[in-house]
């Protein structure tokens, strides 16, 4: 299993997101987006074998890309670097994997999740759009702009993912369903970041996200889905 974190100046926070990833964990990718700070020395003390790989381009989605293709694990896991995420759930992500579903999808709105970082704006963006997702691609999501989730590596193959922004969690999600892949929900709750800012900018980003759902739902389906939920590539390795 693979853990894809993408980070730029988070070196106040990693320790907090590494102390809660299990340690039987194969590979941890760290994408470094050029920080400043010593992300890439804290996350080498904290986890000596881990594979730090330079992002040469930008944006969240470019990370992604960037760090999924470093992966060597059958099982990828995405998790952000600030300190949001909670990684004693990767087990229940990949219990749901094990289990049969193709994508384990991270839900802060699923009976079970919670989210402590989000503004009453981000909130009604978030439920306006994962509701048209639901309604142009026949889904039943519970939650859309979320960057924590897992899937079997061969789905890369299927969902082939082109965008930078933070846009890319609603491609993925979008993708999944128009390749009839099989997801489950996982509840998640969502802390506040630690240390630093966030780059996501809620109506520039939400624009971004809309685009994204139009020009899905203009392009051809590959073929039917078979949806369901339940509730609970360039690289260079640093040296």
């Amino acid at each position: 299993m693979s853990v894809v974190i993408p980070a730029m100046n988070e070196a106040e926070n990693l320790p907090y997101v590494f102390k809660t990833l299990p340690g039987w964990i194969h590979e941890v990718v760290l994408v470094d987006g050029n920080s400043t700070d010593d992300t890439i020395a804290v996350a080498r003390g904290l986890w000596p074998d881990v594979k730090v790989v330079e992002q040469r381009g930008k944006g969240k989605g470019d990370a992604l890309i960037t760090g999924f293709a470093a992966c060597t694990g059958e099982i990828i896991v995405m998790v952000d670097a600030d300190g949001s995420a909670d990684g004693n759930e990767i087990v229940s992500y990949v219990s749901a994997l094990v289990g049969g579903a193709d994508f384990a999808k991270g839900s802060r709105f699923a009976n079970g999740g919670g989210t402590d970082d989000m503004t009453p704006i981000r909130k009604l963006g978030n439920r306006v759009l994962c509701s048209l997702v639901n309604h142009k691609f026949g889904a039943r999501y519970t939650d859309l702009c979320y960057g924590y989730n897992a899937f079997w590596k061969h789905c890369l193959d299927d969902i082939a993912l082109d965008c930078a922004g933070f846009e890319v969690e609603t491609l993925m999600n979008i993708r999944v369903v128009k390749a009839g892949l099989r997801v489950q929900e996982i509840p998640s709750h969502e802390f506040v970041r630690i240390h630093g800012t966030s780059n996501l900018r809620a109506v520039r980003d939400g624009l971004r996200v809309l685009k994204v759902i139009l020009k899905e739902h203009g392009a051809r389906r590959r073929r039917p889905h078979r949806l369901a939920i339940a509730p609970a590539a360039n690289r260079r390795e640093v040296s």
